[in-house]
């Protein structure tokens, strides 16, 4: 099965209000139960429900004015690729954080089955990306 571009797009546009609000009801409204989310390549995959609301959970103690943009994405077959952009302040130091990367959402029935992400940080405001934890 396929994925439509138009669909794909009402997917992200979900993604990112869920991101932004940190709501879990409609992060998992449009995964599979068992659904894996890899953070990045290095750590074991974020699987199922409770375990993405636990994520989504810890997020929101640390994340404050949270602004998340798809840039663009692409589809082919039932395999979304999406360029993204996130801002938001870091509740520890108050400090703004900017995050840019790309996501491959592997999608079935309309439902993501596995997101991955590639990203890099920085501190708002910096030149030639300084790291920042958070």
């Amino acid at each position: 099965m396929t994925i439509g571009y138009a669909e794909a797009g009402d997917l992200l546009a979900s993604l990112a209000r869920a991101r932004e609000t940190f709501d879990g009801d409609l992060l998992v409204s449009i995964l599979s139960p068992d659904a894996e989310y890899h953070v990045d390549p290095f750590s074991p995959p974020i699987v199922g429900h409770n375990a993405h609301r636990a994520h989504w959970l810890a997020l929101a103690a640390r994340q404050d004015q949270v602004e998340f943009t798809i840039e663009r994405h692409l589809v082919s077959g039932d395999t979304i690729v999406a360029i993204w952009h996130l801002g938001y302040v870091f509740r520890e130091d108050g400090g703004r954080r900017r995050t840019s990367g790309v996501m491959v959402l592997d999608t079935r029935h309309g439902l993501v089955e596995r997101l991955r992400e590639w990203s890099i940080q920085a501190r708002a405001g910096t030149v030639g990306g300084d790291p920042a934890a958070g």
